[in-house]
């Protein structure tokens, strides 16, 4: 490939899973007739995401050895005013690393679909819409404008909430599907107002003209207030990153989503979905490095949702949801680093965690099906000698989840912590001892979870609950042959799921020793991030302390991250193994802190009982007191009823008779003479 990227090769990235996806939803699916078999589905679309990630691949090469860059436009759709609304792309090194984090993890997740979904009724439509997914997240990254970026992002949206009521005659299913529409739109309401601002203020859509009007966007103050119009912008786009990356308050989707298959929860919160409001502010990097205030409001988004979710991970049961509330927390740590100018060091998190994260939750569904579909890690242990490959990535996965010295969560996660370190921004001592404490309870949940799994004795004998999983909607038709004498033993999955474990247990270990060291400290993302180092240090300061991966990791075992993570480690180790009566004493002992979290801090009680049913009143206020009294009630019908009881005494004076007509005239004229005699001599 030539330094010049071509338009036509770069097109053919996202169009590769859109025809996967619309062969497979149109030929593959009652709707069109079922004309091909899931051989024919799962190929196509697993060809156009392996096309995807190869032109991504050569891109990215491109890119990083010659230097190549990309910025036109490809479609002019229509042209409001002075106002572009255009199709085109923008590939940069933060575009051409997303492109191949979306495209692989994307393709790890089709190929781990043919075995998780093997015994699913909708195999072809579950394929369809995954490379859906892929088109729409790739839409939204290769973008170079806000109307592109918006597409994908509604995209992306909209495509979760078919893949999270996948199996729509689950009611648990329907209500997930629907809570993460829902929240997101009120996300989603904040990024279109930011969006419409600098379109109404900059003129312009498209990112490089927008950043070029960037100073003077700081110099105007939003009508009618002393803010400024900037932080209004930046806080406006970060609600709709608060929405799609699950940020407190706005985070309340996530855990629920787990209702979806497996594959999903790989793709939806590892690379894709959840990780696009990260990947959207260190995109207009340029608009938020102007407003403080705006930054400061992000770190301390960031570190309550990392502190706060990561106490939640502490009581999950559910193998799944362990890993969502850890998925949560993770977030909060790239939200932090961004809120601390470190948008590098957020990205490059983003790119780690979506290899360990995507290889947690492919795990957690190999291990979901050698448990015959229990999903309760209470009723597990001992699975490390019936699944030896699957608890050897678990394993990696977790250390590199942990921040384990030369496993890439590693690089990610300490470059984080220090680069709040070095943030003087209002709330950054609050945020530094948050992301801290965030190591110990990451170490512990995730440590919990695989101690309770793949060691200790085995309880898969004892669960009283059996097959209470996320396939029970469909009458426990996933057994995956667990009939006969073995029913209860586990067993290994087949190689179609534990190959991508092995492939994204290889990056999940490198890739940060790797690639630090040209992601955060080199011309990687060269005019892609922009930072003001007279205001922000925080990268000056690492760059400066940062002598190469091998000595970062000898100086990490010596770092409070480290022991931290290795307390936390043990601690769970103690708790779960040598001493198990210890956490039920622990609960009943803090039986209020206990029920707190179980609740979720009370958070969706409050969304269903004040905010919905105020919503619910407020509504209906509007409805009968606006819409029936008042619109319909005095202007509709009122205006008529006014209209015809005008009309019911004007008719009588329209007799239709000449000699009435003739005496009104004379009364009238006799009327007029006596006016002008008598009052106007």
């Amino acid at each position: 490939m030539s330094a010049t990227l071509s338009a036509s090769t770069l097109l053919a990235v996202p169009m590769a899973p859109l025809v996967g996806a619309v062969v497979a939803g149109l030929f593959g699916t009652r709707f069109g007739g079922n004309h091909i078999g899931r051989k024919v589905t799962h190929s196509l679309t697993i060809l156009g995401v392996l096309v995807a990630f190869i032109i991504s691949a050569m891109t990215l090469k491109s890119v990083v050895v010659d230097g190549a860059r990309f910025n036109a436009t490809l479609y002019e759709w229509m042209v409001v005013g002075g106002l572009k609304m255009e199709v085109g792309f923008l590939v940069d090194g933060l575009t051409a690393m997303m492109m191949c984090v979306v495209t692989f993890v994307s393709l790890m997740v089709h190929i781990y679909t043919i075995g998780y979904m093997e015994e699913d009724d909708g195999y072809n439509r579950f394929f369809s819409y995954i490379s859906l997914f892929t088109f729409s997240m790739l839409m939204l990254v290769m973008s170079n404008n806000m109307l592109q970026l918006f597409f994908g992002w509604e995209a992306v949206g909209l495509v979760s909430y078919l893949l999270i009521g996948f199996w729509f005659n689950k009611p648990t299913a329907i209500f997930a599907n629907m809570k993460a529409f829902l929240v997101n739109r009120v996300g989603d309401f904040g990024f279109i107002l930011g969006i419409g601002l600098i379109a109404a203020y900059a003129g312009t859509l498209n990112y490089g003209e927008a950043f070029a009007k960037a100073n003077t966007l700081a110099g105007i103050t939003f009508p009618g207030t002393e803010w400024m119009l900037i932080t209004v912008i930046c806080i406006c786009l970060f609600i709709g990153a608060m929405g799609k990356s699950a940020q407190f308050p706005l985070h309340v989707w996530l855990p629920d989503s787990m209702e979806g298959p497996t594959p999903i929860s790989a793709l939806i919160h590892a690379a894709t979905m959840v990780t696009a409001g990260i990947f959207m502010v260190a995109r207009m990097s340029p608009l938020f490095e102007l407003s403080d205030t705006a930054l400061s409001f992000i770190l301390v988004i960031g570190a309550i949702t990392a502190l706060f979710m990561g106490f939640l991970g502490i009581i999950q049961n559910d193998i799944k949801r362990v890993v969502a509330y850890s998925t949560l927390s993770q977030l909060g740590y790239m939200t932090v680093a961004l809120g601390a100018s470190a948008y590098s060091v957020a990205v490059f998190h983003l790119m780690t965690h979506a290899f360990f994260k995507a290889l947690l939750f492919l795990g957690a569904g190999s291990v979901i099906i050698g448990m015959h579909h229990n999903q309760d890690i209470r009723w597990m242990g001992g699975v490390r000698k019936y699944m030896p490959i699957t608890w050897i990535t678990s394993l990696l996965g977790s250390l590199a989840l942990i921040g384990t010295p030369f496993f890439a969560g590693f690089y990610s996660k300490d470059s984080i912590i220090e680069a709040v370190h070095e943030s003087h921004l209002w709330g950054a001592n609050f945020a530094y001892y948050a992301v801290l404490a965030g190591v110990f309870i990451t170490a512990f949940y995730s440590f919990r979870m695989y101690f309770l799994v793949f060691h200790g004795k085995e309880r898969y004998d004892q669960n009283p609950d059996a097959h209470h999983d996320d396939h029970a909607a469909h009458g426990d038709d996933h057994g995956h042959g667990h009939d006969g004498h073995d029913a209860h033993k586990p067993h290994e999955s087949p190689m179609v799921v534990w190959l991508p474990l092995v492939l994204l247990a290889i990056p999940s270990v490198v890739i940060g020793f790797m690639t630090i060291e040209p992601m955060l400290f080199g011309e990687f993302f060269k005019q892609a991030i922009f930072v003001d180092g007279t205001k922000h240090h925080a990268m000056k300061e690492l760059e400066e302390a940062f002598h190469g991966p091998v000595a970062m990791a000898i100086h990490g075992l010596q770092a409070a991250p480290f022991w931290l993570a290795l307390a936390g480690v043990v601690l769970s180790y103690y708790m779960y193994m040598i001493n198990p009566a210890l956490p039920a004493a622990i609960k009943r002992a803090c039986d209020p802190i206990y029920r707190l979290l179980e609740n979720k801090y009370y958070l969706d009680w409050i969304n269903e009982n004040i905010i919905a049913r105020g919503a619910r009143a407020l509504g209906t206020g509007l409805w009968k007191g606006g819409d029936q009294a008042l619109i319909d009630g005095a202007v509709v019908n009122g205006s008529w009823k006014v209209i015809g009881r005008i009309s019911s005494v004007v008719r009588w004076v329209q007799s239709g008779y000449i000699y009435h007509y003739a005496f009104a005239m004379l009364l009238g004229i006799f009327i007029l003479m006596t006016y002008f005699v008598w009052f106007k001599r």
